[in-house]
């Protein structure tokens, strides 16, 4: 399995701030839901062998830590993502990490601590940096994850911490979208046979 964690300073914690449409407003959602497109869709199916976590770091609750593997009966679609994110929040539950629809989970959890969990399961995680190592040239192993952050990065505490802790990686010389990333290491992987 592997693994995309999406770090967003101000995505909304509130399934009511995304009712209103405007995904700009609540946070840069629209980001957050690009990433996800590209991290799990492929044309005509899924990407059964990626986890996505979005770790929402905005008011009124923060943090919020969203998990998504699809499955076969995970009612998914491009057009219907806000609306799963929406739904996850609506159903979160103090204490209590929930499976909203199969494969969709919802809990308050940091960012650091989905960092510590993945690497406790034995995940090598890598930081994407545009003054990291090149993607195509370092070793990446079956058991991965890739860390990225909206468009205005990590906290500068965490940023420095995370750089030590994590493999820094970049896919390229330009900064880059993220959901462009996201879709930058799929392909790498896929060209491993990752």
């Amino acid at each position: 399995m592997k693994h995309f964690i999406y770090f967003s300073n101000h995505g909304t914690t509130s399934g009511k701030a995304i009712s209103d449409g405007n995904l700009m407003r609540a946070g840069r959602i629209d980001i957050a839901i690009h990433s996800l497109i590209q991290g799990i869709f492929l044309s005509h199916d899924f990407r059964k062998d990626v986890t996505f976590h979005l770790v929402l770091n905005g008011m009124p609750d923060p943090p919020k830590h969203i998990e998504i593997t699809v499955q076969d009966d995970t009612p998914i679609s491009k057009k219907d993502v806000a609306n799963i994110i929406k739904k996850l929040l609506y159903k979160y539950k103090e204490g209590q990490k929930s499976e909203v629809l199969p494969g969709c989970f919802v809990e308050k959890k940091s960012l650091m601590k989905v960092i510590e969990e993945l690497m406790d399961a034995g995940n090598e995680i890598f930081i994407l940096d545009k003054k990291g190592e090149s993607l195509r040239e370092i070793k990446i192993p079956d058991k991965c994850a890739f860390l990225l952050g909206d468009h205005e990065g990590f906290p500068k505490k965490e940023q420095k911490y995370l750089k030590k802790l994590l493999t820094p990686v970049s896919v390229g010389p330009h900064m880059y979208f993220a959901s462009q990333v996201v879709a930058v290491v799929n392909n790498e992987l896929d060209i491993r046979g990752i």
